[in-house]
């Protein structure tokens, strides 16, 4: 997921998003500790995806508190 996905999502959107990729990230951590994790990248761009989404969101909440 870019950055002009994340910006063309809104809030609630975002939200639902953040604990989705969370919840496959557990997964993640949950398969790599087994030893069955196929694609360990996978969990690098997830962790990715969530720090963009939470930069988008901390942008909103700052623009919103500077009007």
């Amino acid at each position: 997921m870019n950055v002009k996905e994340i910006r063309d999502m809104s809030n609630e959107e975002l939200s639902k998003e953040v604990v989705s990729l969370k919840e496959e990230l557990y997964n993640l951590r949950f398969a790599q500790a087994t030893g069955s994790l196929e694609n360990p990248a996978r969990m690098r761009d997830i962790k990715k995806t969530i720090a963009r989404i939470k930069t988008v969101q901390t942008e909103r909440a700052n623009a919103k508190d500077a009007q």
